[in-house]
């Protein structure tokens, strides 16, 4: 999996930035200032954000510029940053042309299921991001390995989002973590939907950021071996996730406590 995972790292692998594309100075401002932090902190980083984001409460929320646009904008962030790129994919023909751009294929938690959208996404040969379903218990996502090593592609990376908890709510096992890491698989936490409110606004999720760091510190604490994490410039006029999203000026510091809990996590 190259410089993106690798044992002697000096801390968690990082996954991060805005839930969507919203806008081609956004991405550029949020990728260039994660750039920055990532070699201060000496963080492997790959930046995120989605080009079409299939799944929102209402259909009449904004979901992103689309296939062609988005990978276009994801290409300017990489050669402008020289980061690399994680993105969804919903459908298997996407597979292909995502993978010219993005280093790392996600398959949505909602999704993590559907057999046609794994195969595709692992016959590119690149990293397969695979988000445990919020109605999935950890010991489940070994089918979802299977299918992709079945493939003949053993880059798989899983994360944890978070399990339905009753209505508008989901509440986060860290014992998922060690659960899934028996896959022999790097296990990643998602910082920022796992304290999502799904539908929790009525139109839209609600979500409660003041707990990213809280969770993301544990989920290290237990053997994460990356943290993804949706920030934003200014997430409260954000387009898509800004309840739940971290803000940018916040990123440094807890950057810098995870890599501490991590070194102590890790310390000979």
């Amino acid at each position: 999996m190259g410089a993106l995972y690798n044992a002697s790292r000096s801390g968690p692998f990082i996954l991060a930035g805005p839930c969507v594309i919203e806008s081609r100075e956004i991405s550029l401002q949020t990728a260039e200032t994660l750039a920055v932090l990532a070699e201060k902190l000496d963080l492997p980083l790959v930046f995120k954000s989605s080009f079409d984001k299939a799944n929102r409460t209402s259909v009449t929320s904004f979901r992103g510029p689309g296939l062609d646009e988005g990978l276009a904008i994801l290409a300017e962030v990489k050669k402008a940053t020289g980061l690399p790129i994680v993105t969804d994919i919903h459908h298997p023909e996407q597979a292909a042309p995502v993978a010219e751009v993005a280093d790392v294929l996600q398959i949505p938690a909602f999704l993590c299921r559907q057999t046609d959208l794994l195969v595709a996404a692992a016959k590119t040969g690149k990293i397969i991001n695979i988000k445990k379903g919020q109605f999935l218990a950890p010991w489940d996502m070994k089918n979802a390995v299977e299918k992709v090593r079945a493939s003949g592609n053993d880059q798989i990376w899983l994360t944890e989002r978070g399990s339905t908890f009753g209505y508008n709510n989901l509440v986060v096992d860290m014992r998922s973590i060690s659960e899934m890491s028996n896959f022999d698989v790097p296990v990643v936490f998602d910082a920022t939907h796992s304290v999502q409110l799904p539908g929790g606004l009525g139109g839209m999720s609600g979500g409660q950021r003041q707990y990213v760091p809280v969770l993301a510190s544990a989920a290290v604490a237990a053997g994460a071996s990356g943290v993804f994490m949706e920030v934003h410039p200014d997430p409260d006029n954000a387009l898509c996730d800004g309840p739940n999203s971290l803000p940018l000026d916040q990123a440094e510091a807890l950057l810098i406590r995870l890599k501490a809990i991590w070194e102590l996590n890790n310390a000979k």
